[in-house]
């Protein structure tokens, strides 16, 4: 099977018309650990959270397609957001690879190139990623990511639905 390079991963950042993209990654098979398919209601507000994130320029983080060389569309959904965690903030970050490209290193390349966008901000030491315990894929990326596992916690997602996830934790600025 191909394996993709982080350098040949691209992120382009979140515009408008990326809503199909996001309906694409709303697919059973991706939404499994996250509580199932949105509504188009939830994917629309979604949408505009995405973008609205995307255009921010104060830190609070960014959205973006995740793009390959040599394909016409999009292959996937990262971004990284701010958030208080155990009363530090933090940002914290979450994927999606469609279906027919997973298995190739795409997300763990994305997850590196998010990681660096996230650094670049400068302004919190922590990224964050909370996938499911049972999603064996999502915390095989963190691992190959370099996140410490810093153990298992409840995580709502969606709001009002208690989840048990594994929280992965990369220091953006060890040096510090």
């Amino acid at each position: 099977m191909e394996r993709t390079e982080a350098s040949s991963v691209r992120l382009e950042p979140w515009s408008r018309s990326d809503l199909q993209l996001l309906r694409r990654a709303n697919a059973p098979e991706l939404m499994d650990h996250l509580g199932g398919p949105e509504s188009e209601e939830q994917l629309t507000g979604r949408h505009g959270r995405y973008v609205a994130l995307s255009a921010d320029r104060t830190g609070r983080g960014r959205m973006f397609r995740i793009a390959l060389p040599g394909e016409a569309e999009a292959v996937g959904t990262i971004g990284f957001w701010e958030r208080t965690w155990k009363g530090q903030e933090v940002y914290e970050t979450g994927w999606a690879v469609l279906a027919e490209f997973q298995g190739r290193g795409i997300a763990s390349a994305a997850t590196l190139a998010v990681a660096e966008q996230a650094r670049a901000e400068n302004k919190h030491r922590y990224l964050h990623a909370y996938p499911s315990v049972d999603n064996g894929a999502s915390n095989g990326v963190c691992r190959k990511a370099g996140f410490q596992l810093i153990g298992a916690c409840e995580i709502e997602y969606p709001p009002g639905h208690p989840m048990l996830t594994h929280d992965w934790r990369l220091d953006l600025h060890p040096e510090r």
